[in-house]
């Protein structure tokens, strides 16, 4: 009976990993897809020939996409802002989740801001009054509107305000005991002890802000200040038809809608597929202690 029990188990367990090596190459099967297509030529890509391998190997989409200073610029702008806005919004995040996490009896007014902001996290004053906000504050054009107007994420303060609520209690009253005011305990004992969750959260925000481009395309109009994904919605193939080379006309038949979008959809994940893995081991810890209170 136990002997058929550790068949039955074995059986199962090969089965699940089946199921999850399935589910795996499901997964990564459109990325190999894009790469193929942006490596493949036209002529191939636009007659739907291309799966998992390019055809007709050529990288005239990627000479398309990286020469231009334009992209250069455009990538330094969205490192800058991306990391800008990452640790400003973590500093933001923790200063507001770390007193949201005290009892009603340390901070009085805790269930209004809870309100206020759980309020303001499903409901929000629209494109246009946002746009003549900015606009009255004379911040169209300037680096800080791809930064300040989505500094304050709710969602993200709830996560880190839960995992600091699951803390042991009696690490805060030792400290107490001991003498520690909330800076000291904030940065002495919770900081340590939430980097699974401030790592889920840095995660969170170097994606969206990475892959983000539809501010700059309302509030920003100088080339020195379009981010990478921006630019990259911009980029077409374009030909003068007044200046049409033997140059242009090659161009034109080695580059297609399919392959230049591919090529640019390489190119934008390749620094989330680097930074991923390096706070992927901390992502489950975080989001589970984070996501639900005592």
């Amino acid at each position: 009976m136990v002997q058929n029990k550790t068949l039955g188990s074995r059986s199962f367990d090969v089965l699940l990993l089946l199921f999850m090596a399935v589910i795996s190459l499901l997964s990564v099967a459109p990325i190999i897809h894009t790469l193929a297509l942006s490596l493949s030529k036209a002529s191939f890509a636009m007659a739907g020939q291309v799966f998992l391998w390019p055809k007709g190997f050529d990288i005239s989409s990627y000479q398309k996409v990286f020469t231009d200073k334009q992209f250069f610029l455009s990538f330094w702008v969205s490192v800058k802002r991306t990391v800008t806005y990452t640790g400003f919004s973590l500093l933001v995040t923790v200063l507001m989740s770390y007193p949201l996490s005290r009892e009603t009896k340390q901070f009085k007014s805790r269930n209004v801001y809870m309100w206020v902001f759980v309020f303001v996290m499903m409901f929000n004053g629209g494109l246009v009054p946002t746009y003549l906000t900015i606009k009255s504050l004379g911040m169209m054009n300037n680096f800080w509107v791809l930064i300040l107007p989505g500094l304050v994420n709710v969602y993200n303060a709830i996560l880190v305000m839960n995992f600091f609520r699951n803390l042991p209690k009696e690490l805060d009253e030792s400290a107490g005991m001991d003498g520690a005011g909330a800076w000291r305990k904030l940065v002495l004992i919770y900081l340590p002890l939430s980097l699974p969750v401030l790592a889920t959260i840095t995660l969170f925000n170097i994606v969206s802000t990475w892959n983000e481009y539809f501010s700059a395309m309302i509030y920003v109009t100088k080339s020195n200040l379009i981010p990478l994904q921006t630019y990259l919605q911009q980029v077409v193939v374009t030909i003068d038809p007044t200046k049409i080379t033997t140059e242009n006309v090659s161009q034109l038949t080695k580059v297609s809608s399919e392959t230049l979008n591919s090529a640019k959809i390489a190119v934008t994940m390749l620094p989330i597929l680097i930074i991923y893995p390096l706070l992927q081991r901390y992502f489950i810890t975080g989001i589970t202690m984070g996501s639900v209170k005592e």
